[in-house]
């Protein structure tokens, strides 16, 4: 009788591993060494078969931060600030240099490279490029780092796979490059694993970062935000340091930068710790003038996770309320391409307001964590996706939403 079936189900598994099969695997090696006398870095592309790519055509910004370009094959810099690599047939390689250091006002810096260590988001290592490749291709990408001299170690995002080398895999692109924070030199590092994430903070050596404060919150919040977010990464980097880094929260792919100052709770009863954390967990992003989306969950959920760990009473979530009215008490639209301080304020008692809505609504068995993991099934979300997906939660119109503040 089973002799029946050992044909077609063979012939059946043919079929489902040809597509594999016919995918052309190449590699696509990025090599890094860094260069604190000049404050760049040295980055070189190796290509395995460069037949398979046409052309890399890369977005090099209006900073002149890139520099010195050498390809094997065709390097032609099309304007200031887009260069393209034709690579020729067989092994190619392509190499540069990049500065590190980005200063922004008030000489606050966003990246920055010391003779010590240097603190830098991988997106300005290898800048955004439109591929034009053969069909049926899969780059593999992998990142390597040679450090100067006493440098112990690096941190990324990425999953390691041997000494200062990670693997570099996002299925939502077809150019793999090494995005996300990156932190290297002299460092102090610390580890856990948060449900099915491994978490590392990490900081230059005397720079004063909290590393088990920030561990220690997370702890706490994690199990909040993962029955909210039915994704986590599989490894998250926290990164930090003190002064003249800016003075702020900055997310990034599987990845964060705190300064060192910031508070893990602020006065106002919020977290930046947090409502990064969200940002990575959620990956929601916005069109259409909606920016208030993304950094109003944010904001709802630094507070609202908090909230939901025992670390906020009542009668706190109260006076975080009224603060925040007052501080968006001016606030007539909710609308723009970035949202400020007061923008967001109001954006979270919206929030909390169709929070309480849904909740009500469906005798506490629906909330705004629907609405969210809804969201994040979008690659962008407007104003208009907003109303939409809540009210399919609510099971009719929303009161709450019927407001000039999204108009």
């Amino acid at each position: 009788m089973f002799e029946r079936f050992r044909r077609p189900l063979a012939v059946l598994l043919l079929g489902l591993s040809a597509p594999l099969a016919a995918a052309q695997r190449v590699d696509l090696d990025y090599q890094v060494r860094f260069l604190p006398e000049s404050d760049q870095a040295e980055v070189t592309l190796t290509l395995e078969r460069g037949q398979v790519l046409k052309s890399l055509d890369f977005s090099l910004g209006d900073k002149g931060y890139y520099s010195d370009f050498q390809a094997q094959g065709e390097w032609q810099q099309t304007s200031p600030e887009r260069g393209v690599w034709r690579p020729q047939d067989g092994k190619a390689q392509l190499s540069y240099r990049v500065k590190i250091s980005h200063p922004r006002a008030n000489g606050r810096f966003d990246a920055r490279m010391t003779p010590d260590w240097a603190l830098l988001r991988g997106d300005d290592l290898v800048p955004a490029a439109k591929i034009n490749m053969e069909s049926g291709v899969e780059l593999v990408s992998r990142l390597q780092f040679e450090l100067p001299e006493g440098w112990q170690g690096v941190e990324t995002g990425w999953p390691r796979i041997g000494k200062h080398r990670f693997r570099i895999d996002n299925p939502e692109r077809h150019f793999d490059r090494p995005t996300g924070w990156i932190l290297a030199g002299k460092l102090g590092t610390r580890r856990a694993t948060l449900g099915k994430t491994e978490v590392t903070v990490a900081a230059p050596v005397g720079e004063g970062v909290r590393r088990m404060d920030i561990l220690t919150l997370l702890t706490f919040v994690w199990p909040h935000a993962q029955a909210v977010f039915p994704r986590e990464p599989g490894k998250l980097l926290i990164v930090g340091a003190g002064d003249p880094m800016w003075r702020g929260g900055l997310s990034a792919p599987n990845s964060l930068y705190m300064h060192r100052d910031r508070p893990l709770v602020s006065e106002n009863g919020t977290s930046s710790l947090v409502h990064e954390l969200v940002h990575v967990f959620s990956r929601i992003s916005d069109t259409d003038r909606s920016d208030w989306i993304t950094e109003g969950l944010a904001e709802f959920y630094a507070i609202e996770l908090m909230r939901r760990a025992g670390g906020m009473s009542d009668d706190r979530y109260q006076k975080v309320r009224a603060q925040l009215t007052r501080w968006s008490r001016k606030v007539t639209s909710l609308r723009g391409e970035q949202s400020t301080g007061p923008i967001t304020a109001r954006a979270v008692l919206l929030l909390q307001d169709l929070d309480a809505e849904i909740r009500k609504a469906s005798a506490g068995q629906r909330s705004l964590d629907d609405v969210t993991r809804g969201l994040m099934r979008l690659s962008k979300a407007s104003t208009g996706d907003f109303v939409q997906i809540s009210e399919n939660v609510l099971g009719g119109k929303s009161q709450v939403l019927d407001t000039r503040l999204l108009r």
